[in-house]
């Protein structure tokens, strides 16, 4: 997808939005909905969180993460927004992901004023770009820098590690849904060859392929990564519920003789950092779980920790994955 921001009226600027369509947006922007949490954690990376004036209404079940911002109105879910919740509103500019909600946003916005534009922001090969596209809309150039050095540099901390792995270990990575495996297309398999895993559904057509157990073991992974969502592990104290999950897996009827299983590599891990602006934060867990001993200076917790002070402005607590009992916990 080629994303560039490119000026034209010097009372408007033009984005190509994550469809690949050119979206003119009027400036300034006053007035923002943001209608999923990827976006809005974006916004308050760029400290524009003061523009928005409307909010998803998922938002409720993370109160400690997002604090004040829960008390924003609310424009409905992000796949079914509540379009006359949004007229009274009055925004400038609504952001969405790419494909939901469906074209009937776009429809209610030329007839009542209001700019769409559509922005994924989960996808790592593309994130810094959609970033800093935002922050030229937004006047937040200063911003949308200092958190793209910031991911670029642990990205390439990554990569520069896995040049030399010539042959990957297999990786199951499993979406919310059960035996639902992320494929081509998908965060979570841009997240495992960004660590450096072969993902076994990487010959699979379509982005969540739901599998059976036969497929699996078939295929017998030597990791498996599920993500799992407990309402943003920021307000879990402890990982009985990643580990209840992973043991679930583990336990899986004839799994025991799958590679992973058997060693002990089967890991759980929370939405917050599964794909999205957080992802880097997941593609460190990873690699470590994919690659052990080969980033013993990496810890993701540490990078978690700079991320939330730095870019969310809030404290670091909580916890987001399982226990590692292949090894010592990252």
């Amino acid at each position: 997808m080629f994303f560039a921001p490119a000026p034209t009226l010097a009372a408007s600027l033009s984005i190509t939005d994550s469809l690949g369509r050119t979206v003119e947006i009027p400036q300034p922007v006053h007035r923002i909905v943001a209608l999923n949490s990827d976006i809005l954690e974006v916004l308050r990376t760029l400290k524009a969180q003061d523009l928005v004036v409307g909010v998803f209404s998922e938002i409720v079940r993370e109160p400690e993460f997002w604090g004040d911002l829960v008390q924003k109105p609310k424009a409905g879910s992000w796949r079914d927004p509540d379009l006359e919740a949004i007229v009274r509103l009055a925004p400038d500019l609504v952001i969405a992901y790419s494909r939901n909600p469906g074209p009937e946003l776009e429809k209610k916005g030329e007839a009542l004023g209001f700019r769409v534009l559509r922005l994924d922001l989960y996808r790592i090969e593309v994130l810094e770009k959609e970033v800093r596209a935002l922050g030229l809309l937004l006047g937040k150039e200063t911003e949308a820098d200092r958190f793209c050095r910031w991911h670029r540099q642990h990205l390439d901390a990554v990569r520069s590690k896995l040049d030399a792995v010539a042959d990957p270990p297999s990786v199951y990575v499993e979406s919310y849904s059960d035996y639902h495996a992320a494929g081509p297309g998908s965060g979570g398999h841009e997240m495992c060859l960004v660590s450096g895993g072969r993902c076994v559904a990487g010959d699979l057509s379509i982005p969540y392929a739901v599998v059976t157990s036969e497929w699996v073991i078939s295929r017998n992974p030597d990791v498996i990564v599920k993500a799992a969502s407990f309402g943003n592990g920021y307000a879990v104290n402890n990982a009985g519920p990643f580990n209840r999950r992973r043991n679930a897996i583990m336990n899986r009827p004839a799994w025991n003789h799958v590679a992973a299983v058997e060693s002990g590599r089967v890991y759980v891990m929370d939405s917050a950092i599964w794909t999205g602006p957080r992802a880097i934060v997941g593609i460190v867990y990873m690699a470590r779980w994919i690659h052990p001993g080969r980033f013993p200076d990496l810890h993701p917790g540490d990078l978690h920790r700079e991320y939330l002070e730095i870019f969310q402005g809030i404290p670091y607590k909580g916890v987001f994955v399982s226990d590692d009992i292949a090894g010592k916990a990252p």
